[in-house]
């Protein structure tokens, strides 16, 4: 399943450098159909990413300021430290259908439905993005899984 955080990641990269030379106001204006703007996708992306990773390691959540976040460089700064520790700390043996006590919502959930949630929640907001980079006549990058190299 790592691979598919790899997958995601390197997406994300992508998007990131695609996004470069987007004046800021537009990376900041608040837009229909997703969450607020393109920079607080990004942010929120890796944002729920890493709470429910460090929940599944009964770690406490951390939370992050988002106006501390408002470039480009900031997001792939803190994409690039979370995934630092991510990477280091992913759940690879443990079991699937361990239970974990989810503290924002007071339940239960197995590890393998909060992998497969996070994996699919950045997918969705991927897409988001590709709308608004047509609006900005931009071409989206691509979401396929085929040929890429982790």
């Amino acid at each position: 399943m790592f691979q598919f955080f790899q997958y995601n990641w390197q997406v994300r990269d992508e998007w990131l450098t695609l996004l470069k030379d987007i004046p800021p106001d537009e990376l900041l204006k608040e837009r229909v159909g997703g969450v607020r703007s393109i920079l607080y996708t990004f942010f929120h992306i890796i944002d729920v990413e890493y709470s429910w990773l460090r929940c599944i390691n009964g770690k406490e959540d951390v939370l992050f300021d988002y106006s501390d976040y408002q470039t480009l460089d900031r997001i792939q700064y803190l994409s690039n430290q979370l995934r630092t520790e991510i990477s280091a700390t992913f759940p690879h043996d443990v079991p699937i259908d361990k239970q974990v006590f989810i503290p924002w919502d007071s339940s239960h959930q197995n590890v393998t439905a909060i992998l497969h949630h996070i994996i699919a929640h950045e997918i969705h907001h991927i897409g988001q993005l590709s709308i608004w980079a047509r609006e900005l006549n931009l071409h989206p990058v691509s979401a396929s899984y085929i040929g890429r190299k982790f």
